[in-house]
């Protein structure tokens, strides 16, 4: 399971500002259902240019919805100007922060927002996102898009592009060119970083590593899929090779296999080895 913070708990158990504000003069629509994340942010702006008010509509994880309505908190009684300087790093930390996975939901909260003041400002604020060459074909998203998450959040790695954007946590066959724009903004606007070294961590045999792939299956991945009607079961292990089959609902799923790489991969990588590849069975 995700490591949230309290008040993660707090805005999603209890979210704030849930719901349509009818006479909205101010609309911002991102994700899709078909990505599994989809946000819809209304806005009242009165004639000084001042957020009235702010509600939303969301589908999506518990920190889509926890960004989703510390978002509307954040931007009321703000005017306009002072609202579009509210970045997905405000939302975070508002939150007292996110598991970096789960980074990109406070950046479609940025996004919903720059969307909907660019709807109130009469701009097309579609074509804006829809702009630049796709680059992640599983869930629509663009060169340009990738490149603003890199460089205002100063992103380093392919994994940590996935978990603010999502590219790359599908097929994974855009991962070559999210390694060429990294490679990029690196050498238009960050100098090449000092890496320290330090110890090598102690290798782990393969008795230790297979009886800690069985306890964080059983202790947390097993748990957080069951609660959504999925199981897994684990089937072999070679080295850092772990064969594992979905069932339940998951066995279903048309997300099986995002699934398999954002949660179970990541959750075995984190807290067992991070060269754990997951596999299912055929």
């Amino acid at each position: 399971m995700w490591d949230y913070t309290d008040k993660v708990k707090e805005y999603f158990l209890h979210p704030k500002n849930v719901g349509k504000i009818e006479d909205a003069n101010a609309v911002g629509e991102v994700g899709s259902l078909a990505c599994g994340d989809a946000l819809k942010l209304f806005l009242k702006i009165d004639n000084q240019g001042r957020i009235q008010d702010a509600k939303f509509q969301t589908f999506g994880c518990a920190s889509a919805i926890a960004s989703s309505s510390a978002l509307t908190e954040l931007i009321k009684g703000k005017t306009v100007e002072e609202a579009r300087k509210v970045t997905n790093r405000d939302i975070a930390k508002f939150l007292g922060g996110l598991p970096k996975e789960k980074m990109h939901c406070s950046v479609m909260g940025q996004e919903a927002l720059e969307a909907a003041i660019k709807n109130y400002l009469g701009e097309e604020a579609a074509k804006i996102e829809l702009d630049g060459e796709l680059v992640c074909e599983c869930f629509g998203i663009t060169d340009k898009k990738i490149r603003k998450a890199v460089i205002e959040n100063n992103l380093k790695t392919v994994e940590e592009v996935t978990n603010y954007t999502k590219a790359g946590g599908g097929c994974e066959k855009c991962i070559p060119k999210i390694e060429e724009i990294l490679a990029e903004v690196s050498n238009e606007y960050q100098p090449i970083p000092v890496i320290k070294t330090e110890p090598a961590p102690e290798k782990m045999s393969n008795i230790q590593r297979m009886q800690a792939v069985v306890k964080v299956i059983e202790d947390d991945i097993r748990p957080g899929l069951q609660m959504n009607g999925g199981d897994i079961e684990l089937i072999d292990m070679e080295g850092t090779r772990v064969i594992v089959s979905l069932r339940g609902s998951c066995q279903e799923c048309p997300d099986s296999q995002l699934t398999l790489k954002d949660f179970v991969q990541s959750g075995l990588r984190e807290k067992v080895d991070p060269a754990i590849e997951v596999e299912e069975a055929e």
